[in-house]
């Protein structure tokens, strides 16, 4: 091999682990059905506009000592949506699992996500490609996109690929929405006789599809611990430097479960919430006050400096700040037509908007700094909204401690130095190498999704559970994609999408933090966890995260 580091050539010879019933074999399976299933919400809706595929039961599989035949079979496979650790090991893992089965399977894959399979723009894998990328980061096998798939159109050209190539069945791995697009696909299939599955993978490091069946989408573990190191090494910084305030803002749009884990692994003085501060209605006034309280209080005791952690969406949950947003997401269509408005200036614009929101939004988009409300006015996302990973939220809270601390110094209740960085951590772990836990996480997810085609499913999310326990005793099953989905208002229109799973403050993780933030808020508690180990102990190698270590926990008790 050649231009390879040491621990990309270390991690290629990396064997993952998999459940002991699919470390038997693919042809030695069984299926055991649960009970039949409903969505989590607007069952009615749900129901009529998933006619097929819907209510369908949980799949767990089993070893049997029988062995069965499989015919040999073409299948696609879609990465879709952003990066996160461990994609490259569930192509291997689906394409080791196909090969087992019957070495005439082909496994096609379809380049730059969902818009490769509507172009037919693929690529033929074989052992050589494949193991020149296991336990690799990244998503550049094959590359991904966010094109959602939901027109007639899109299905028809889709079928007219598969039927081209001879696929039979389409792994979609993505996060909340590219299942959605998984489930429209496989109705669709299915409503027309297409014969061709649809089977999705749990993939997103924002930790936000899960529920009792997904006990975790891959890359958070490998994403959260890439975070803690660096806030660790941010935090040894600032205990050497005693001289900064750091706002480290991470990845993390609709929940704040990076921030949190990534808070607990590393212990810093100041960790917001999004879902507290939406559920307590705390404004931005009050937020400001909450942190200026304890940088004063930490400067009284010497100490003028600290670490805060902002998960990335906190703007959209702050009561305020979230009705404006949702005011502008829906006139910006409206304005996309208006001349003045798309020929104007960032001036011109900011003033468009002033007059165009209602009173009360307006009052509350006049009062943000003009650096903030240019980021507001940047393209919006593929479903019509904010993009709020650009939007300097530690900017935004810097300026306006400051604000307040310089009113504190005229009033006398404050007499530290507020010197400040900001960080944003979000890219630098979308890529990184897959810690063992993802990469055989990853492997059994994609080596699952095979065992799902073969026994005929379809619309099912590849699942893999009891991942606190050793590999060997991980269960391995599905879990049909109508279940995790209601309805939710997008572009205007009220569409199906599967729910994503917030951080629930009476929760064992959130309480963990709860419980500290006096103490680490004043005391200097910093853990400095490293780099992910590869080798060693599996005390240090194997390490799961604290947030699926005290959901596992909750459920034994």
């Amino acid at each position: 091999m050649t231009n390879l580091s040491p621990l990309q050539i270390e991690r290629l010879k990396y064997e993952p682990k998999l459940p002991s019933s699919l470390a038997n074999g693919i042809s030695h399976l069984v299926s055991v059905e649960g009970s039949a299933t409903q969505s989590v919400a607007n069952q009615d809706e749900i129901s009529a506009l998933f006619r097929n595929t819907y209510g369908k039961p949980t799949v767990t599989f089993k070893t049997s000592s029988e062995s069965h035949s499989c015919e040999a079979r073409n299948v696609g496979v879609i990465l879709s949506g952003g990066q996160a650790p461990g994609g490259h090991n569930v192509i291997a893992g689906l394409y080791d699992a196909l090969k087992q089965a019957n070495p005439l399977n082909k496994l096609y894959g379809f380049l730059g996500g969902p818009s490769g399979i509507i172009e037919g723009k693929y690529v033929e894998f074989d052992d050589k490609f494949i193991d020149a990328y296991r336990n690799t980061g990244g998503f550049d096998i094959i590359g991904s996109g966010r094109t959602k798939l939901e027109t007639e159109e899109q299905f028809q050209s889709s079928w007219e690929v598969c039927k081209k190539l001879g696929i039979s069945a389409v792994v979609i791995i993505g996060g909340d929405d590219s299942n959605t697009n998984a489930a429209l696909l496989a109705e669709w299939f299915v409503a027309h006789n297409a014969g061709i599955q649809v089977i999705g993978c749990p993939k997103t490091i924002d930790g936000d599809l899960k529920n009792e069946q997904i006990e975790i989408s891959f890359g958070f573990d490998t994403a959260t611990k890439t975070y803690a190191e660096l806030i660790g090494n941010i935090e040894r910084d600032a205990n050497s430097a005693k001289k900064y305030w750091h706002f480290v803002k991470i990845m993390g749009r609709s929940a704040s479960h990076v921030a949190l884990e990534a808070a607990l692994q590393t212990q810093p003085n100041i960790t917001l919430i999004s879902e507290e501060v939406e559920q307590k209605r705390m404004s931005l006034s009050s937020i400001i006050d909450y942190i200026s309280d304890i940088v004063v209080r930490r400067s009284n005791n010497g100490k003028n400096f600290g670490i805060a952690v902002i998960p990335e969406g906190l703007i959209e949950f702050v009561p305020e700040l979230k009705s404006m947003i949702a005011n502008l997401n829906d006139i910006m269509s409206t304005l996309e037509s208006n001349s003045a408005y798309t020929n104007g200036t960032d001036a011109d614009k900011i003033a468009i908007i002033e007059n165009t929101l209602s009173s009360e939004n307006s009052s509350v988009f006049k009062s943000l700094p003009a650096l903030i409300k240019s980021q507001l006015l940047m393209d919006r996302d593929p479903h019509g909204n904010v993009q709020v990973s650009k939007i300097e939220t530690e900017k935004l809270l810097i300026s306006m401690v400051e604000e307040r601390l310089a009113s504190l110094k005229k009033e006398g209740k404050y007499s530290g130095k507020f010197s400040t960085q900001s960080h944003f951590f979000g890219y630098e772990g979308r890529c990184a190498f897959p810690s063992n836990f993802d990469a055989d996480y990853c492997y059994s997810l994609g080596f699952n999704a095979f065992a799902l085609i073969n026994f005929g499913l379809t619309g099912y999310l590849s699942s893999v559970r009891n991942l606190t326990a050793p590999a060997t005793e991980w269960i391995a099953g599905g879990v049909p994609l109508t279940m995790m989905m209601n309805m939710e208002r997008r572009h205007g229109e009220m569409k199906p999408v599967i729910k994503k799973a917030l951080v629930e403050l009476d929760g064992p993780v959130f309480k963990k933090l709860e419980t500290n933030r006096e103490d680490w808020a004043m005391n200097d508690r910093y853990l400095f966890p490293g780099a992910i180990q590869y080798f060693g102990p599996s005390s240090v190698c194997d390490i799961t995260t604290v947030t699926l270590a005290l959901e596992k926990s909750l459920v034994k008790a």
